[in-house]
């Protein structure tokens, strides 16, 4: 029989757990009938055994799996200060066998739980999951983790980027590496660039308190969306362990920077203004509730990168993401050189070589080529082939639990990984925090300002 797992939650009354972490077990456990979890809760809100109860009723509910509640085991809820050994040696009490410990709490009270349970003596097989940012800059994400190095091993630290799911992740890696038609193409000497995007509708949604802080370089770029490129750039892992998989992407990560190391032409940022979604009339976001104009917050950022090795100097890689635009457009587009030379007789000059898409979400693959035929079987014109990839009904954190209850951290953000993502963007933090970049403004629903057209892709 599987050994149970523990799964101690650190900010049990929150969002991140209501909306997010307790929806993602009910559906695991419904998909795995063989798993084995005790489910305990800890937080700062004075909660009834009752109240606890009702809310993982309610969350698995959310995902059609109310009838697996009986499954983890005798669940319970306890009122605790995370920062305080005391109570963290308290509620790991008698607790035994394979322990995740989920930090579902702001940064700050992370760092201060991991340094309180330097106090703790904890199980093992404990596994840590943290949720990004991880730190707030390079040096705070190395002290991070040199804290967590106290703890645990690095290879039972699974730092959450749900961007780095089973599927998108795989759904990069089975393009790349098992294709013939694509490896070989696969470098600066066929691909004329690359853009990351991860526009969304979506406005604030009452997410000041942590997004105001952040904006859309931390929220995104600096995590996600660069943990993305790693996969792109990365050379190809001898396996997709924990080990070869995650140097891979540290080694891309380390190549990385700002193209031209000028951060002041290479980024941009905006922020959106009143304007309509839909039926939805959204306020600018400097009148959102509890955001401090003063801060400001960009809403969408772009930055330019290169990476510097053999096989990608020269290619410009281009993050974006922003809020509230016209439409989601979650994708990768690798848009490939043209051809050397076209033969006398076909008529019409493309623009550029074939275009790859891969969708983030939902999963898609759409392949742009020059082709001719038709009335005029001479004349050159752009068609593209396209195809969903195996739509998962997997939510993002279901495949996050399933790694981390087996204590897989392949996928996870690796401590090294973490520094660079920091390392990258600081410039641009600093030219941004001097004023040599303009913030600039679009209203909600569009596709960003006017002069930023010739990075829609």
């Amino acid at each position: 029989m599987p050994k149970t797992t523990t799964f101690l939650i650190f900010g049990a009354s929150g969002d991140l757990t209501s909306r997010l972490l307790l929806p993602a077990l009910g559906q695991l456990l419904q998909r795995e009938p063989d798993r084995q979890v005790t489910l305990l809760g800890a937080g700062s809100d004075d909660w009834s055994a009752a109240r606890w109860k009702k809310a993982v009723h309610d969350a698995f509910a959310s995902s059609d799996a109310a009838d697996q509640v009986s499954r983890i085991g005798a669940t319970s809820y306890t009122r605790a200060d995370i920062t305080k050994a005391a109570d963290l040696k308290k509620l790991l009490a008698g607790i035994d066998g394979p322990l995740v410990m989920y930090f579902a709490v702001p940064p700050a009270v992370t760092v201060a739980a991991c340094e309180a349970l330097a106090q703790v003596t904890l199980p093992d097989d404990t596994v840590l999951a943290l949720e990004k940012p991880f730190g707030g800059d390079e040096a705070g994400a190395r002290e991070l983790n040199e804290t967590l190095t106290t703890l645990v091993p690095e290879n039972r630290v699974f730092r959450v980027d749900h961007f780095l799911g089973r599927s998108t992740l795989l759904n990069i890696l089975g393009v790349r590496f098992a294709n013939r038609l694509i490896e070989p193409v696969w470098s600066a000497d066929h691909v004329a660039s690359v853009l990351v995007r991860y526009d969304e509708s979506l406005a604030l949604e009452g997410r000041a308190r942590y997004y105001d802080k952040a904006g859309a370089m931390i929220d995104m770029l600096q995590s996600h969306l660069l943990q993305v490129l790693a996969v792109l750039a990365m050379e190809e892992p001898v396996d997709l362990d924990e080990i070869d998989l995650r140097d891979a992407k540290s080694a891309a990560l380390r190549a990385t920077h700002i193209w031209d190391d000028n951060p002041v032409k290479n980024s941009r940022r905006a922020r959106y203004t009143a304007g309509t979604i839909d039926d939805r009339t959204l306020p600018s976001y400097v009148d959102e509730d509890g955001v401090d104009p003063s801060r400001e917050t960009e809403t969408l950022a772009e930055i330019v990168c290169e990476v510097r090795t053999s096989r990608w100097a020269g290619v410009p890689f281009t993050l974006r993401s922003g809020k509230a635009m016209a439409e989601k457009k979650a994708e990768i587009v690798v848009t490939f050189k043209p051809v050397r030379h076209i033969p006398d007789g076909l008529t019409g000059q493309p623009a550029d070589g074939g275009v790859l898409r891969i969708g983030l979400s939902p999963d898609r693959i759409e392949l742009e080529l020059n082709v001719n035929g038709g009335d005029d079987p001479f004349a050159l014109r752009r068609e593209s082939l396209s195809t969903k990839i195996g739509k998962s009904t997997l939510l993002a954190y279901t495949e996050v639990l399933s790694q981390l209850l087996d204590g897989d951290v392949a996928l996870s953000v690796r401590g090294d990984a973490a520094e660079e993502c920091w390392r990258i963007i600081q410039p641009v933090r600093d030219a941004w925090a001097r004023g040599e970049v303009p913030l600039e403004d679009y209203p909600a629903g569009s596709t960003g300002p006017a002069e930023w057209a010739s990075s829609q892709g």
